[in-house]
């Protein structure tokens, strides 16, 4: 495998230094989005390309992602946006492609915010293993979101959560504020010791971190981190190798086949009394299933305003609202990542509730 020295051989070799790219992953409602917002707003950072990929998710409420048939966008922030439309090697490739022939502005940085669901260790390999991505990229450095809120309980049931945290540089412990129990951060610190020794930990609420925990760090080593960080890196590579000699591509964004994700879609407004209704229901009955719900709502009382849902497990976030709809879209319109929650099931819940006397609830 390539390793911290040889990247550091390619390094001196280059005419050009090689471009830091920062890994930002993280389980699936764990904040790195509201993360990455909040640094890319500031100046100093409008030079930043950003790959973002997620898995069967809308940027509904997305500060970052602009809805766009390119899959290179400019953002009011000054940064470039490109959405995954391949693997990650075509796509790097493809930046970097553009960045040269003056097609997009020449970006300084990258960030890749992957999908809450993936393996991280594919994505260390491209980075590491791929010729013409470290020709021209360095990968600098990998950090995690980790929701303090619900991370245990992750861990116990997600393979992938546990890599995220065991491969990282930085581990941001998010939602400290709402966990609200010392033992509970104790213990999750306790946790993510055991995981990651070396890693560096600090507290982030509502995406405020300093910026040096995103964008330090010369050249990632996976030296330093556990012996199961290098197994997995060395499972990747095999895997890799096999995938070539026999012509298959490589899934840089593997999941559990229980895991899917469906959206539900309505024109006519709810009220915020069914609304609330529906999202206590689902959290109490199937919370432990409902991985990541995001959405945009048409309300009664204001239809043309939306309410912007986020959810996460037993966790539903208080509404806010945005100040009108995005171009082209004006009802409901939810997105849910579940293990084993049919749909039918979901959308029979809704239409129930809408239609009973909740709906007559004022909040």
């Amino acid at each position: 495998m390539t390793g911290a020295s040889d990247y550091a051989s390619l390094a001196a070799m280059n005419t050009e230094p090689l471009i830091p790219v920062t890994v930002l992953t993280g389980f699936l409602g764990s904040g790195k989005t509201t993360i990455l917002s909040r640094i890319l707003r500031d100046p100093a950072f409008e030079d930043t390309a950003v790959i973002v990929n997620e898995f069967g998710e809308v940027g509904l409420d997305h500060l970052l992602v602009e809805s766009s048939e390119e899959s290179i966008v400019d953002l009011s922030c000054g940064c470039i946006c490109c959405t995954i439309r391949g693997d990650l090697m075509a796509t790097l490739i493809d930046l970097y492609e553009r960045r040269e022939a003056g097609e997009i502005r020449r970006f300084k940085r990258v960030v890749v915010e992957t999908t809450g669901l993936a393996d991280p260790a594919p994505i260390i390999h491209t980075m590491m293993q791929e010729p013409l991505v470290f020709n021209h990229y360095r990968l600098a450095r990998v950090v995690t979101a980790v929701d303090a809120v619900n991370a245990m309980a992750t861990f116990d049931r997600q393979g992938e959560a546990i890599k995220q945290a065991a491969v990282a540089d930085a581990l941001l412990v998010t939602k400290t504020d709402m966990a609200n129990d010392g033992e509970a951060l104790s213990a999750l610190d306790a946790r993510l010791r055991q995981l990651n020794p070396s890693g560096v930990r600090a507290r982030c609420i509502d995406g405020a971190v300093d910026a040096e925990m995103l964008f330090s760090g010369g050249i990632y080593d996976p030296a330093g981190k556990t012996a199961d960080v290098e197994g997995w890196l060395a499972e990747e590579n095999a895997a890799s190798n096999a995938a070539r000699e026999h012509h298959h591509a490589i899934d840089v964004n593997r999941h559990d086949d229980g895991i899917f994700t469906y959206a539900l879609t309505r024109d006519a407004p709810v009220s915020r009394g069914a609304l609330g209704a529906f999202m206590q229901m689902l959290a109490d009955q199937r919370g432990d299933d409902l991985l990541r719900l995001k959405g945009l709502v048409r309300l009664t009382d204001d239809p043309s305003r939306p309410a912007v849902l986020h959810g996460v497990q037993h966790v539903i976030h208080p509404i806010r609202r945005l100040d009108a709809w995005p171009e082209g879209s004006n009802g409901t319109s939810m997105v849910f990542i579940v293990r084993g929650i049919e749909q039918d099931w979901v959308e029979n819940l809704f239409d129930r509730v809408v239609e009973s006397a909740y709906a007559d609830l004022a909040l």
